[in-house]
């Protein structure tokens, strides 16, 4: 039995009414259509750029996510120019705006850029195209994450806001637009991969010197994130508060990243997964992983109007970090039901959605969706075979499932790419 033999059969109970093998055949074939049509944007006269939006605004996180899946079908080229793109953008003091055509003018680049950059390196780019200018920015870029926004200097940095998180509307955690004061649990387990990738960038160049700098940068952040970040008594990690020092109480899906990036200690990651992530009156709702424990007061499901709500719904990209930290910890049993229920919620829905209902997991936001929610059909395959598209091994090349294991062709080799409207870049 091939691997997809295997996944097309645990899916089967999980999808009532459907064939799972035709149903995934299908969703693919509608998902690749919008890829080729409507998902690859003219940026400039030198460059194309990837978008899961049907907008003209390009996104830091998203875009990492979205060549993550793209892996899959072994299409690097988008980590490359995504990463000149917005280093072209930078400031003096090394910012780089979270967004390509709506500007954000106070919320920085997430911690993903070397991480992009990266995983084109295990798909076969050279990197030696980052020599000089793109090398010198890309470190400008991270750096300006421990210069600028660490603002007591105690090796922690803030997010500006929850919008600059990209968990939209967590104000009781990440707080208001341009507050300026939280030690976000997610971003810092973010910049710790960041140095790890520029690590391996290092060496790929031979900066050896530079490598053992960033290696040490990453491992002394991860000690502050398990001194400064974890609550023993309630067995978490929290944000915490620059200014007052004091750990923001909130529980949400931020609180697992550490076991994404390893900082957790194994006694503490059993502890997260067993007080915390399978408890169904938290996080493991019947279409886990609640992005807001359902002990939190304002916790719900559905948007209220045009939002992106982040107050319980469940999203496919921070369901896909929880589910590599839980295999890099080896709750294989808990990482394979995340999995396929992902997977499975997507199938159930008529079109791939944007974010999902957590108890019904009915699909909410932008329809039909082509970004990061892609990676929902991808993570049963990633289970079977135990491949991570977002390891940071330098010695695991990346291995493209969907054209390896699945027959798929890559629908962005072909030559249509839509103009991105004018005055919009």
């Amino acid at each position: 039995m091939t691997a997809l033999d295997t996944v097309h059969e645990k899916l089967a109970p999980l999808l009532p009414g459907h064939d799972p093998a035709r149903r995934l055949a299908g969703r693919l074939e509608e998902l690749h259509h919008h890829l080729h049509t409507r998902a690859v944007r003219s940026f400039d006269s030198r460059r194309d750029l990837l978008n899961g939006y049907s907008y003209d605004v390009f996104y830091d996180w998203d875009a990492y996510f979205e060549n993550c899946y793209l892996s899959h079908l072994h299409e690097p080229r988008f980590c490359r120019s995504t990463t000149e793109a917005f280093l072209d953008q930078q400031l003096e003091n090394g910012f780089v705006s979270r967004s390509l055509g709506l500007p954000r003018l106070r919320q920085h680049f997430k911690p993903f850029l070397a991480q992009m950059v990266w995983l084109g390196v295990r798909q076969g780019v050279d990197p030696n195209w980052l020599r000089g200018r793109y090398w010198e920015r890309l470190v400008k870029y991270v750096d300006h994450w421990v210069w600028f926004r660490d603002h007591d200097r105690n090796g922690l940095s803030v997010w500006d806001s929850a919008d600059h998180s990209g968990m939209d509307n967590q104000n009781r955690r990440a707080g208001e637009y341009h507050s300026d004061t939280v030690e976000g649990v997610d971003l810092n387990v973010y910049i710790a991969r960041e140095h790890d990738a520029l690590a391996l960038l290092a060496d790929r160049l031979g900066e050896a010197g530079e490598a053992e700098i960033f290696r040490a940068a990453a491992t002394e952040r991860r000690r502050l994130i398990n001194e400064l970040l974890w609550d023993e008594e309630a067995g978490f990690y929290l944000d915490r508060h620059e200014r007052t020092q004091a750990l923001q109480r909130v529980f949400t899906v931020a609180g697992f990243l550490p076991l994404w990036d390893g900082t957790a200690t194994p006694e503490r990651a059993g502890r997260l997964v067993r007080e915390h992530l399978t408890d169904p009156e938290r996080f493991w709702l019947p279409h886990p992983v609640a992005t807001w424990s359902k002990q939190e007061p304002d916790h719900y499901q559905m948007r209220r109007g045009h939002e992106c709500t982040w107050l319980g719904a469940t999203w496919v990209p921070t369901n896909y970090m929880v589910f590599h930290g839980l295999r890099r910890y080896g709750f294989d049993d808990v990482a394979e039901d995340l999995a396929y229920r992902t997977c499975a919620m997507a199938l159930n829905e008529a079109t791939t959605r944007e974010f999902y209902n957590a108890e019904t997991g009915a699909g909410q936001g932008l329809d039909p969706f082509w970004g990061w929610s892609a990676l929902a059909y991808a993570m049963p395959l990633e289970f079977e075979t135990q491949t991570d598209p977002t390891a940071l091994n330098a010695d695991e090349p990346h291995r493209p499932l969907l054209t390896e294991l699945v027959g798929l062709e890559n629908p962005m080799v072909r030559p249509f790419v839509t103009p991105a409207r004018p005055g919009n870049i």
